[in-house]
């Protein structure tokens, strides 16, 4: 909790030092960019994950898990609207490989990232 109260006001000073330094070319790429950067930064001190959310074993959903619960996640949250014994996320699981699994699961396999990148032809 302290760790994460640090980061939060070590991202509001960075933020501000940014908005000050490139307050007079602001639409410069640069100081965009660092904006964006400090406002993410920002944002991500507030995150934070129960230990209970963690855990390890053979059981535990891993990366694979996350995958394909990533890649059905359209069905599985029409399917939650519905029913509160489906979920669209696995707790506890392994953690960070779980998330990047799920990530990858929506963005690739699900089409996030092709669909959005098609250009159309006339």
């Amino acid at each position: 909790m302290a760790v994460s109260i640090f980061v939060g006001i070590a991202g509001v000073l960075v933020a501000l030092v940014l908005w000050v330094r490139f307050a007079p070319v602001r639409a410069n790429l640069a100081g965009r960019l660092a904006t964006a950067f400090a406002a993410a930064l920002l944002v991500s001190a507030c995150a934070t994950q129960i230990d209970a959310g963690v855990s390890s074993g053979a059981d535990v959903p891993g990366f694979w898990w996350g995958l394909w619960h990533g890649f059905v996640f359209p069905w599985a949250w029409i399917g939650s609207l519905f029913s509160p014994e489906i979920a669209v996320y696995a707790v506890p699981n392994t953690g960070a490989w779980y998330d990047f699994g799920f990530f990858l699961g929506v963005t690739v396999l699900g089409g996030g990232s092709f669909f959005g990148s098609k250009k159309r032809r006339n």
